[in-house]
């Protein structure tokens, strides 16, 4: 489906009344009013991987070290520099200054729509690889997203700062999680917005593993869209072709002319 008829669609299903939108989405979107987003994932240049290479060579080799070490550091920013990291000082600071040139990548244009849905309800409408976001309906009075596997109930804000994968960012996040003799399921949604209130960011991630833990599911999904009243549509941004890269070794705890009417 493209752009002119995804609008058209979102129109049709738009309320005609509207309603005062969640405190969690001010800001981010209004009501009924079609946002251009983008699919993507912030990466490294390619030139880090040699010396995540040379990182995970010394993970191999002092495996129960490596373990203890990365559990002690802080989630989603890059490992500290030690002299067992396989990596002299000074590559670790070559490291570290490719890694502060990570950039987002988008791999897929979609659109996103806030609408309210029945019974008070709020869902962040998704196309595209995105669609599994649109599963998910807020319910302001108990703050709280519901999925089809579950009530996602509220967590600590996210704080997230510039050293971090995504960059400084903040937020409020969301979790499922339930254990069964089928297996384990885990599901998180994050919404917030970076320091420079450029842009927004939705992450939405669903683990499903089995009794042995085996993983029969995991799928993570990042989306970047722009902030303000002029963005409405967001400008066009052709995803950026890029080679696949190996990602940081980090600790993880996933004007375009107005429609016609």
């Amino acid at each position: 489906m493209n752009f002119r008829s995804t609008l058209i669609a979102f129109t049709l299903v738009a309320n005609l009344t509207a309603a005062e939108v969640p405190t969690i989405f001010t800001g981010l979107f209004q009501q009924d009013i079609p946002v251009k987003a983008q699919i993507g994932m912030v990466r490294p240049p390619q030139e880090i991987d040699k010396y995540i290479g040379k990182v995970e060579a010394a993970a191999r080799k002092d495996p129960k070290w490596f373990q203890e070490y990365s559990a002690k550091a802080k989630p989603g920013v890059p490992l500290p520099f030690d002299e067992r990291i396989g990596l002299t000082k000074q590559e670790y600071d070559e490291y570290i200054a490719l890694w502060a040139k990570r950039e987002f990548r988008g791999s897929e244009d979609i659109m996103l729509l806030l609408r309210q849905s029945a019974g008070g309800t709020w869902t962040i409408n998704a196309t595209g690889g995105a669609s599994g976001v649109s599963t998910l309906r807020y319910n302001p009075k108990s703050d709280s997203f519901s999925s089809p596997n579950g009530e996602m109930k509220r967590i600590a804000d996210i704080k997230s700062d510039a050293s971090s994968i995504f960059g400084e960012w903040t937020g409020s996040e969301w979790k499922f999680e339930e254990e069964t003799g089928l297996g384990k399921t885990k599901e998180n949604i994050a919404v917030g917005r970076f320091a420079d209130n450029k842009y927004g960011i939705i992450i939405y991630r669903v683990i499903e593993l089995s009794t042995e833990g085996a993983r029969l599911l995991d799928k993570s999904i990042v989306i970047r869209f722009p902030l303000g009243k002029s963005t409405a549509v967001a400008k066009e941004t052709k995803p950026t072709p890029a080679k696949e890269t190996t990602p940081a070794p980090v600790r993880v705890t996933p004007k375009k002319p107005a429609p016609k009417k």
